[in-house]
């Protein structure tokens, strides 16, 4: 019984001696292996030299020999830091963009540059300050799309050296002095204002036209005018007033007017 027992516990003290083994011997075995997902490339390098570019999958690599270089194809979004800029009429502005781009050269992306992510930023901010200083603060507040559209087609044109194609750029808050926007309330008050005006006085315009009509066509009718007066008179006695109203021929005062 003891020789059964000593000969269980040297079984499990040599797995546990050779566990150890085990694992280095795998992971040393894990090392000859790469796996790729379907959304990356890798970049391989043999001695510091590119090799080739790794496809999604099982990939066998030799340790030691090869370095590889994993890069995220999918569509990355990358904010440009605010910052103050210049507008041509010497407005300064508070601006940042949100940059949509993806990678669609891997290769270029790894050995063209050192970070793509932070060269684009960084290039990408630069632009925004060139471009807002070439425009004014009118145009950047009311052209808003076309000038990120104009952007996107810098920064594309720029990166593409990089491997890098910009799907789509955004400005995102524009932001001006308190004292500018102060002044800006005051001027849309003001146009505001000058609009109603304008409305009221071509309202005024074409109701004195259609009096105007309306008196040529009742001077015009025989009789119009006592129809007319009649119908005053019978609008006014339906009205509750203690108002005394006087009527006098028209031919009365016609009578006057030849005696003097």
């Amino acid at each position: 019984m003891v020789d059964l027992i000593a000969a269980v516990l040297s079984i499990i003290f040599s797995f546990a001696f050779a566990i150890p083994f085990l694992l280095v011997g795998l992971g040393f075995l894990g090392a000859f292996f790469k796996i790729i997902r379907q959304y990356e490339r890798g970049i391989l390098f043999a001695f510091g030299k590119y090799a080739g570019t790794l496809k999604p999958g099982l990939n066998i690599i030799i340790p030691f020999y090869h370095r590889v270089q994993v890069v995220d194809l999918r569509l990355n979004t990358l904010e440009v830091p605010k910052q103050e800029v210049m507008t041509k009429d010497n407005v300064p502005v508070n601006i940042n963009a949100v940059i949509y781009f993806k990678v669609n050269k891997p290769e270029k992306a790894v050995l063209n540059v050192e970070d793509y992510n932070y060269a684009v930023a960084k290039y990408g901010q630069t632009s925004l300050r060139n471009v807002s200083g070439e425009i004014t603060l009118d145009q950047l507040l009311s052209e808003r799309q076309q000038i990120a559209d104009k952007l996107r087609i810098i920064v594309d044109k720029a990166t593409e050296p990089w491997g890098i194609e910009v799907v789509h750029l955004e400005l995102q808050d524009i932001e001006v002095p308190d004292t500018l926007k102060r002044t800006m309330a005051k001027q849309a008050e003001a146009e505001r204002e000058r609009r109603a005006v304008i409305i009221s006085s071509e309202g005024d315009v074409a109701a004195s036209g259609n009096l105007a009509k309306a008196a040529a066509l009742l001077g015009g009718a025989p009789g119009a005018l006592h129809l007319r007066t009649l119908q005053s008179l019978n609008d006014i006695a339906s009205d509750e007033t203690n108002s005394v109203i006087f009527i006098v021929p028209l031919e009365t005062l016609r009578a006057y007017e030849e005696v003097d």
